[in-house]
């Protein structure tokens, strides 16, 4: 969430500046690349790294280091205290150049955080970044067998002894640019569907907004008070009234998106709308579909209109006091259907929801007795204020455990509830009352659009972050985010939060004008392929294609929309398509690397 936060603080920054944007840029140069050290003989430079005690604390990192000098291809070897480090990344660099190194094997930590910091040193002085390969010795050694420092060691050898392997067969790869087309595509006009478009549109690009509804607002419609006690209605007029009057937002109302092509940068999309179809061209996507409310299928709910949820509640309270008539006590019961009922997941908010409406009772009938019945209070943040706010104005909270659940019993077309008290070990019966059920958040249908822009959900449903802490708004396929509840239950704040780091991120390549492709693609050898067409069939990216060379079908990657996957690769019958850094060859010589004689 502070990746998140980051993010969406860097966005409203960038509003500020778009009019100004490029002004004062300053661009890094780099020299040209060598390609004829490249080309010559392996000379492997091995950097292992202590990462003060992260490494060091349990491996032997000095043995380390003196066994990497007796492999082969090897011609020089360094301990370095934090790799990682500005400084270290020049003494690196100039150690690289020193000794004429054309290969760098890093032994530290993932390659997936710090891959591309020790691929900018190599580019800095003038090594193609595809010449290096990362040994990981502190998440697969040192944190792993933290109570066995003599194992770590060893394996930590076995390691780097792989990674030289390979690193003798590493070749440059060449890095490809495609334009970016600066228009953006939000589909769901939620508030975070808003927040995300504004965003986007205040930095100064064209931005479609789809809504399959005839109106804009998504759940946020159904909220009567926010967290801190504001009209929610109040919020939605105004992102309506910005989006509305926004001259860079198309607004495509009663609008579903039926197909997505292409890649980051250049998507095509086909949007139905009045059964007519709209092609619109953009070079980014962000989701916002939101989620929805959960149906309770239990404590009576559908069968006694004096049972409700938390919405329902605000909605009637809206309205005025009807629904407090006859009303002594009021049960708010937790949890109903989430954490191992229906749903497995926390929505997070309905705590801050039952207290922020407990309060609101309070206000409205101070000598309404209101029993809140949980199984474990998640009032996180500022929201603690209000619990014990809560507490102060006599709200009771009773625990309850997920194997004695409270029971909502009907009789005379009233309704009680009976509940298992920890305290008095006994149970007791609450009558003339309104029960109210904290349900969850649950997704809406994703699977469709899921498939459309084959990008993964989560087993409940929502989609799926490429990395939880490092890209917490992307999706795994390039040039695609998310926001709001589409992502998983979350308050309008945080909602609002992650539009703004959605539309911050994705900013970034309409800002630049061009998109890197990662040089990891798939590549087919021509006079080896039979045209079989097995890998265009189960490429999940729809990344190779099909066409004629003298009347006999080849296979031919798209470089930006391959993700490197490897699924062509490994079912390729003729072996005609190798990976950037990962070929065949490489992979096999890692293997016999590591098992030695022992490997047939």
């Amino acid at each position: 969430e502070s990746v998140t936060q980051a993010s969406g603080a860097a966005a409203m920054a960038s509003e500020l500046l778009s009019e100004v944007r490029n002004t004062r840029t300053v661009t890094i140069s780099y020299p040209e690349e060598d390609k004829t050290i490249g080309s010559e003989k392996p000379q492997i430079g091995v950097f292992i790294c202590h990462c003060g005690s992260n490494i060091a604390g349990v491996v032997d990192v000095n043995a380390v280091r003196d066994y990497a000098g007796t492999l082969p291809g090897v011609v020089f070897c360094k301990d370095t205290l934090y790799s990682c480090s500005q400084d270290a990344l020049k003494g690196i660099a100039n150690k690289i150049k020193e000794n004429r190194l054309n290969r760098v094997v890093i032994a530290a930590c993932s390659p997936r955080t710090h891959e591309p910091l020790f691929q900018e040193t190599l580019k800095s002085i003038g090594l193609n970044p595809a010449l290096i390969e990362m040994a990981n010795i502190r998440d697969q050694c040192s944190w792993v067998h933290s109570q066995e420092p003599k194992a770590a060691t060893e394996k930590a050898k076995e390691v780097v002894r792989m990674a030289v392997a390979k690193a003798l067969l590493l070749e440059p790869l060449e890095q490809t640019t495609v334009d970016v087309s600066p228009n953006a595509l939000v589909i769901g006009g939620g508030a975070a569907g808003m927040t995300a478009a504004l965003s986007i549109a205040d930095q100064g690009f064209e931005c479609v907004l789809v809504e399959r509804s005839d109106q804009l607002g998504g759940n946020l419609r159904r909220l009567v008070w926010t967290m801190d006690g504001k009209k929610a209605s109040k919020v939605l007029d105004d992102l309506i009234k910005r989006v509305n009057r926004h001259p860079r937002i198309r607004v495509m109302m009663q609008a579903q998106v039926e197909n997505v092509s292409g890649y980051v940068g250049n998507f095509t999309s086909s949007i139905v709308k009045a059964g007519q179809t709209v092609v619109v061209d953009h070079g980014v996507i962000v989701i916002a579909t939101g989620g929805q409310e959960y149906s309770p299928k239990s404590y009576q709910y559908g069968k006694n209109n004096r049972v409700v949820t938390q919405l329902e509640l605000e909605a009637n309270l809206a309205k005025g006091k009807a629904i407090l008539k006859n009303v002594k006590n009021v049960v708010m019961i937790q949890c109903v259907g989430s954490r191992g009922e229906d749903m497995s997941h926390c929505s997070r908010l309905c705590c801050t929801q039952a207290i922020k409406n407990a309060l609101k009772l309070k206000e409205i009938k101070p000598n309404l007795r209101i029993y809140c019945l949980y199984r474990d209070m998640r009032t996180y943040g500022f929201s603690e204020d209000l619990f014990r706010e809560a507490r102060k104005k006599g709200v009771i909270f009773i625990r309850y455990k997920p194997d004695r659940r409270p029971e909502v019993i009907e009789q005379d077309q009233k309704i009680k509830v009976r509940v298992f008290d920890r305290l008095l070990k006994d149970e007791i019966d609450i009558s003339e009352c309104l029960v109210v059920l904290s349900v969850g958040i649950a997704p809406v249908d994703n699977e469709a659009l899921a498939k459309i822009l084959k990008t993964p959900l989560t087993p409940e449903g929502f989609f799926l972050e490429a990395h939880v802490k490092l890209r917490p708004v992307e999706l795994a396929s390039e040039g695609i985010y998310f926001c709001g509840l589409a992502h998983g239950p979350k308050s309008l704040d945080e909602s609002i939060a992650q539009a703004k780091a959605a539309a911050a991120k994705a900013a970034i390549p309409l800002a630049k004008g061009k998109a890197a492709v990662a040089p990891i693609v798939s590549r087919v050898d021509k006079d080896t392929c039979i045209g079989c067409g097995i890998c265009e069939s189960l490429c999940p990216f729809n990344a190779i294609r099909l066409f004629k060379v003298d009347k006999r079908r080849k296979a031919e990657t798209i470089t930006a929309s391959c993700k490197g996957c490897g699924i062509c690769a490994s079912h390729c019958p003729t072996l005609a398509i190798s990976m950037g850094g990962f070929t065949d060859k490489a992979i096999m010589a890692q293997i016999h690397a590591f098992a030695g004689e022992k490997c047939v």
